[in-house]
């Protein structure tokens, strides 16, 4: 499965790059009542570094490590190394309008474990990627622009 979110904030690429390669601005951005507990994360992210987090969904938590890749100006991808789904490749795409204006691509291609419990909150966290990258892009543009 593939899950494409696409919005526009009105900065520079390097202050989005620079925001969202910041470990501390993911919860940040994380709809209620999602809750995300990082256990180990390094303060900006880099080639290589892995984040250890718990996603608390109500009383029910999901545990996630994730390896960042590809980091560059543009952006990177984190990889789900343990977590919820068989695999998650999440590409954050930053790709500039002009000097003042930068898109913001996330692209998430997603496969459900065949576990029926993983099975069924992985397509519950599918259903929910639409909301939740809605209110990530309203977010984002309230605490850069």
């Amino acid at each position: 499965m593939i899950y494409v979110h696409r919005f526009q904030v009105h900065v520079p690429l390097s202050l989005v790059a620079e925001f969202h390669s910041r470990a501390a601005s993911m919860p940040v951005i994380t709809p209620p009542p999602i809750i995300v507990q990082l256990h180990h994360a390094p303060t900006a992210l880099a080639e290589g570094d892995e984040m250890d987090f718990t996603l608390w969904l109500g009383p029910f938590p999901i545990h996630w490590l994730a390896r960042i890749e590809a980091v560059s100006s543009g952006g990177f991808t984190d990889r789900q190394l343990r977590g919820p789904f068989k695999e998650w490749v999440h590409q954050h795409k930053f790709i500039p309008v002009n000097e003042k204006i930068t898109d913001v691509v996330d692209l998430i291609t997603l496969h459900l474990c065949s576990h029926p419990v993983w099975w069924l909150v992985g397509m519950a966290m599918r259903l929910g990627l639409p909301i939740l990258f809605a209110y990530r892009a309203r977010k984002t543009k309230r605490l850069l622009q």
